[in-house]
């Protein structure tokens, strides 16, 4: 099918307040604007960075209908509906369609390994739920627990006229290029390998760095930057010492944009060392040298 995401995704932080409990639906709009101002072409909405897993299903149907109502012409955004069971999986891939999304995406459900049987029409539920609208197969096998096997993918092809693509979190690159298939989009999810995988033939990035760091992502992958690569493979490494999300929170907030720190619990907020380590990395990413 036609591709209709492309270019930079921002894995996009959920906003969040009351220590994490409740969503902060008035920080959504100015995230959004902020990243369109980046130049990122689009957002995935709910992923791993986005705190989706951790949401009820009431609440990322909330969100999903926030960020697609905050988003500019041109923007497109993905929305995450992957969950523990094929039912809630299928109701908010349905719900994200039917909200306005531009592309349904959906990781493996943690926990338990499930076989490529069971994965297969797992992922067809989802993509049936949202058809006509483009879906990917969200790969990630340090969050899921396991990978998805590359022949279910390819069953998924003949089977669901709607897969379009794929986004790949794996990492080194050998893990990678199992999924860059014929008549698929695959999308990076380690910024370090952005420029080897466009060489391979991927047609982007969703990355999390991005939601704090939008512009330096969109020069990475708009201009194939050697320069924006250095940033971003020191910025992965010094941010992989800290709670993440909680990390990229601190920084969009410092960059002044409206988000707290809050995340949803057992994740927890930055120790003091941790977020002056976290605003070093702006700093240093921000003011080169």
């Amino acid at each position: 099918m036609a591709a209709v995401l492309h270019g930079v995704l921002a894995a996009a932080v959920t906003p969040l307040r009351d220590g994490g409990d409740a969503l902060d639906e008035e920080a959504i709009g100015p995230l959004v604007g902020f990243l369109a101002a980046g130049g990122v072409d689009g957002i995935l909405a709910l992923g791993t960075t986005g705190e989706g897993i951790m949401l009820s299903p009431d609440e990322r149907r909330r969100a999903a209908e926030l960020f697609l109502a905050s988003r500019p012409a041109g923007l497109s955004v993905a929305v995450h509906a992957g969950a523990q069971t094929t039912a809630d999986t299928a109701r908010l891939a349905s719900h994200a369609a039917q909200a306005g999304a531009d592309a349904v995406a959906v990781i493996a459900p943690p926990y338990y390994a499930f076989d490529a049987p069971a994965l297969a029409e797992h992922f067809l539920a989802a993509a049936r739920a949202c058809a006509p609208l483009p879906f990917y197969v969200y790969e990630f096998a340090a969050r899921s627990g396991y990978a998805v096997p590359p022949e279910v993918v390819r069953e998924l092809r003949e089977r669901a006229p709607n897969l379009a693509g794929l986004k790949v979190s794996d990492s080194p690159m050998e893990a990678v290029r199992p999924y860059l298939i014929e008549g698929l989009d695959v999308f990076v999810g380690q910024e370090p390998l952005a420029l080897e995988a466009l060489e391979a033939g991927a047609a982007g990035c969703v990355s999390g760095l991005a939601t704090a760091f939008p512009e330096i992502v969109a020069e990475l992958v708009h201009e194939r930057s050697a320069s924006a690569h250095d940033v971003l493979t020191e910025l992965r490494a010094g941010t992989s010492r800290l709670p993440f999300i909680a990390a990229m929170k601190a920084i969009v907030r410092e960059r002044g944009v409206p988000v707290r720190e809050d995340v949803r619990r057992p994740a927890r907020t930055l120790l003091p060392q941790e977020r002056e380590a976290a605003l070093g990395c702006l700093r240093r990413a921000l003011i080169p040298g």
